[in-house]
């Protein structure tokens, strides 16, 4: 079966399963799509918080750029220089070592590692051209930012986007928590079960077609139908 009838199917079953409770939407509560921060108070709460948080960091940011901006010297002798490389470059290995896990477990964490090895890495290209300007390093830097560190965050980046929205439409496709363990829409990855939904994300098996959604989609669809 492929992607899009295991879809139409999930809504068929949607539709009997509100047809047998002998009522629609409106009869039914806010139902599984209905916004949380509308219907619970605590969230509602919690959301406000994070709002302010936010909005607080970036007035705090704002007013310290412009404080080490008209602070900083332009030269300085930084103390433990190959320390400092060095251990970066250990927890990039931690974090390729680890994303290389999750990438053969077909794990939900592999999402956030995606992330944070293209922050990594971007990082890493800034500083290395950054702290190469004038000297004859320079162009080695260039070139690592550009035909290594940037195209692999580039990757990272757009699989890490590619595997949450499938995470987010596999949610989606669960209409209502009674018919949610008869559709096969709602199974989490190729060798996932439904019912490892609530584990950590280290447990939790990737959504959809599992890592053959951060394929480019012609291919991955053309895999999806050859494995349905």
């Amino acid at each position: 079966m492929s992607l899009d009838e295991r879809r139409h199917l999930a809504r068929v079953l949607a539709e009997l399963d509100l047809d047998a409770n002998g009522g629609g939407p409106a009869s039914a509560g806010p139902g599984p799509l209905a916004n949380p921060y509308l219907t619970d108070a605590k969230l509602r709460h919690q959301r406000r918080l994070a709002l302010l948080v936010s909005a607080g960091c970036c007035v705090v940011l704002a007013v310290w750029i412009v404080v080490i901006a008209a602070t900083l010297p332009r030269h300085f002798d930084a103390h433990h220089w190959r320390g400092v490389w060095v251990n970066f470059d250990v927890f990039l290995l931690a974090a390729f070592a680890a994303t290389a896990w999750a990438i053969w477990r077909e794990r939900q964490v592999l999402i956030l590692l995606l992330v944070a090895i293209g922050t990594m890495l971007c990082c890493d290209a800034w500083f290395d051209v950054g702290t190469s300007l004038a000297t004859s390093d320079l162009w080695i830097s260039l070139l690592s930012a550009v035909f290594a560190e940037l195209p692999l965050a580039f990757l990272a980046f757009v699989g890490a986007r590619r595997l949450l929205r499938a995470t987010v439409e596999a949610s989606l496709q669960v209409p209502a928590p009674a018919a949610a363990p008869a559709l096969e829409t709602a199974q989490a990855g190729t060798r996932g079960r439904t019912d490892d939904l609530n584990c950590s994300l280290r447990r939790t098996p990737l959504s959809g077609n599992g890592l053959d959604e951060a394929l480019p989609p012609g291919r991955a669809q053309r895999t999806a139908e050859q494995h349905a």
